[in-house]
């Protein structure tokens, strides 16, 4: 399927308060998702459910922060960052994301992902950010030019 470039221009915004909720088993399909997940990424959360986390990992994001994302829960510690997200409409969102396992009786049996929304200013800091990781690690990024 190919889509138009402006079609990854707009953004929607995740409101101050919402919780995006979302639990996936140990290889990353999601279990769980929140209404606020689904309205936000626009799926359905029945949808959601059964498909690979992934299926919201926006372009833009370095493939270095989905590494230390796993390399951090794996050791049993809880990562956070920030994530920029690719919705159904090929639009985009941005949040704070906090991920962890969840144990029972000291065993690994799933991952749950909280995310919240940032600033304006956080988002600008990020994508510059994640445009020098992919540039220093030869992905590519993608530029607007403006005629």
């Amino acid at each position: 399927m190919e889509y138009n470039e402006s079609e990854f221009l707009i953004e929607t915004i995740v409101p101050e308060g919402e919780l995006i909720i979302s639990r996936t088993d140990l290889k990353g399909v999601i279990t769980y998702a929140n209404e606020t997940f689904a309205e936000i990424s626009g799926y359905d959360a029945d949808a959601l459910v059964g498909k690979p986390h992934s299926i919201v990992r926006h372009p833009d994001m370095p493939s270095a922060v989905f590494k230390e994302l796993w390399e951090t829960i794996k050791a049993r510690k809880q990562w956070s960052g920030i994530v920029k997200n690719l919705r159904k409409d090929r639009g985009f969102y941005w949040v704070k994301a906090i991920v962890s396992g969840v144990y029972k009786d000291g065993v690994l049996v799933e991952y749950k992902s909280l995310r919240t929304p940032i600033s304006h200013e956080e988002k600008l800091e990020a994508q510059k950010l994640y445009d020098k990781m992919r540039t220093e690690n030869g992905e590519k990024i993608r530029k607007i030019i403006y005629e």
